[in-house]
Order: structure tokens, then C-alpha cells, then sequence
């Protein structure tokens, strides 16, 4: 598990590929600019790290492309401190941009194979979310609830009422929903029944799959 000088100038590259795309938010291109990408990924595609795109991972899923990780971090507008969930764990590298700008995590992954070795590799890494569980996004975590911020990592066919349900008042959703394309989706708790929705263009990302264990 090395993280070379060389792998620390291909993320500040990156970094820059990333500010040029419109990604502004200091806390989040930090965090990116330090977590090795390239250990979240199988040693055979170290040098597709710190490209600019998505990447097969264990389980049929993807580690997703840092640009759409700094997007939807970057929604969220979390603060240190702040609660946030996050559907599926996946690599555990959004876990670790999150945990790594101070917010504490709660993750849910349903692929088992992916939930036993995420956990292991990011207490590793030394990166500790407060609760990381095997399940069922769509449901949440209610016993944690509420939250500052909630992120999708999956595509979502519809939102799932659970989830925005769990927000606290301001709370933010971020959410790709859609069938074959998604549409990244933004859902912001004005009080118990008022939600404010904004819309921010076409990404790809894998199904969020429901009670498939």
C-alpha cells in the first residue's frame, strides 16, 4: 500500500483537471488532492487512478469518476462535523472524501463481498466512519436520523420516500435519479412537508438496487 510522490502529482493534476471542469468548493479538491485514489482500485489499473473516470470495481460496481464524486460533494455543502449518509459504500472512496472534510459518516452497502472489504481496507487506510452497515439504501438509517447531508451514489429509478424523510430541516438529498441515464437531483428540507428541487443535468452511474440480499 504505497503512496509515492509521483501518485501525489498525478492528484494534483487532477485536482486542476477538476477546477477547470467548475468544481469550487476548497474542502472538497483538498480532500481529493490527498486520499490515494489509486489504492481503492485493483493494483492493475493504478495508472487509470487519477484519470478523470469512472472504474469497475469488485461486485459488478464502479468506483465512481472523481469529477462526479467532487459534484456531488460538493451539493451536499457539508461542514465538518455534520451528519451525513451515504448509499452505497461501494470502494469506500466518496466515504473517505467525506470523512476526510470532517463529516461524520454513516454508509450502507448491500453487496457483501464489497461491505466485508471496504470496512477492513478504510480503518486501514485510518479512515473511520461512525457507522458503515450492510442493507438496504432505499430504507436509510432511521436510528441515526436525522442528517446534515444524504448522498446517492447508485442511480435511483425513483427517490425513496425513507430518504427524504430523514433529512433535518435544510438537509440536503443529493440523488442521480432515472432508469438507463440519470439526472443529478438535488432535494433541499424547507420543514416537515416542503422540499426545494433542483435539477443539474445528465451522469451515468449503476442501479441502486432494492432488497436484492
Amino acid at each position: 500500500m504505497k503512496d509515492t510522490l509521483r501518485h501525489a502529482g498525478k492528484r494534483k493534476q487532477l485536482v486542476d483537471v477538476l477546477i477547470k471542469k467548475g468544481i469550487k468548493n476548497k474542502t472538497v479538491l483538498s480532500a481529493i488532492g490527498k486520499i490515494p485514489r489509486h489504492l481503492f482500485m485493483d493494483s492493475g489499473f493504478e495508472d487509470h487512478a487519477y484519470q478523470d473516470k469512472a472504474f469497475p470495481i469488485a461486485a459488478d460496481q464502479t468506483i465512481s469518476q472523481p469529477y462526479t464524486v467532487a459534484f456531488q460533494t460538493e451539493l451536499l455543502e457539508i461542514k465538518k462535523g455534520d451528519k451525513v449518509l451515504e448509499i452505497g459504500t461501494g470502494s469506500g472512496y466518496q466515504t473517505a472524501v467525506l470523512c476526510e472534510m470532517g463529516a461524520k459518516v454513516y454508509s450502507i452497502e448491500r453487496q457483501k463481498e464489497l461491505f466485508k472489504k471496504t470496512k477492513l481496507f478504510l480503518s486501514k487506510l485510518g479512515y473511520r466512519p461512525k457507522h458503515l452497515s450492510f442493507g438496504d439504501g432505499y430504507k436509510g438509517l432511521v436510528e441515526h436520523a436525522p442528517y446534515n447531508g444524504i448522498i446517492v451514489t447508485a442511480g435511483a429509478p425513483f427517490v425513496p420516500k425513507p430518504l427524504l424523510g430523514q433529512l433535518q430541516i435544510n438537509g440536503r438529498l443529493v440523488i442521480p435519479v432515472g432508469e438507463d441515464v440519470q439526472i443529478m437531483t438535488l432535494f433541499v428540507r424547507k420543514s416537515e412537508t416542503e422540499f426545494e428541487k433542483r435539477e443539474f443535468g445528465e451522469f451515468r452511474f449503476v442501479p441502486l438496487l432494492e432488497d436484492k440480499n
